[in-house]
């Protein structure tokens, strides 16, 4: 029989063929971030796992990162970069500090933020970043509240989000929980300090179920006008 190629010439795509090399900037290092704002406290917590594919580099990772008394920066992502990026953040806060004399307020980091993640926008950092705090509301009384970031920059004020690696998961149950959507039991009482924080654990025992890099304990950080309160509990580890 005739052919139009040889028969015997043999693939090029064999296992042992020259493959190009490239530099790939980034990691997927996971991790998953939740944050609730309510009536005096601001809730955001985080799990400890520290991934790349299968592998665990660490399970006691904290990435969560308290910037002022009234906010904390919870970032998830490429770890190499959450690390460079909070740290300039933090001289950016002290560069204020120093010229001003006195703390930015919660609104001024959420919108630096969006300054600095912009000015990074063709080159971005691969991290999920969302801000949790403390600010005046009208009545004068503190309220928690939310900003979230895509990785350019855009800011999203909310009252909770999930994003990171398990995002997906948790924010459906964010969303009938403490949002209330799609339930027919309208509920007219506003979300406690004590049922945000259980409402933070249960969503991340379901998200260990069913995301491998999630899992090994969660840690929580809870704002309030008396400061920073700070807790931790177990995941399973497998």
């Amino acid at each position: 029989m005739d052919y139009s190629f040889d028969p015997l010439l043999t693939p090029t795509f064999a296992s042992n063929a020259e493959k190009q090399a490239r530099f790939n900037p980034y990691m997927e290092n996971g991790g998953s971030i939740v944050a609730i704002g309510g009536s005096g406290f601001a809730v955001i917590a985080s799990e400890t796992r520290l991934t790349a594919g299968f592998n665990i580099f660490s399970r006691e990772c904290n990435k969560l990162f308290p910037l002022t008394p009234k906010t904390i920066l919870g970032c998830a992502g490429c770890w190499c970069d959450i690390l460079t990026f909070t740290e300039l953040v933090r001289t950016r806060l002290k560069m204020y500090q120093f010229d001003h004399k006195e703390q930015m307020t919660t609104p001024a980091i959420a919108q630096l933020l969006v300054t600095m993640l912009y000015y990074k926008r063709f080159f971005p950092y691969y991290i999920a970043n969302v801000v949790a705090g403390l600010e005046e509301g009208e009545n004068g009384e503190l309220e928690g509240v939310v900003f979230s970031y895509d990785p350019v920059g855009h800011m999203d004020k909310k009252k909770y989000v999930a994003t990171g690696a398990a995002g997906p998961l948790l924010q459906p149950l964010l969303d009938n929980q403490v949002g209330h959507k799609n339930i027919s039991i309208e509920r007219t009482d506003a979300l406690s300090k004590e049922e945000a924080i259980s409402l933070v654990k249960d969503v991340f025992i379901s998200a260990a179920e069913r995301e491998i890099n999630t899992g090994d304990g969660v840690h929580i950080m809870v704002l309030t006008k008396e400061g920073i309160e700070t807790e931790q509990f177990a995941l399973r580890k497998d």
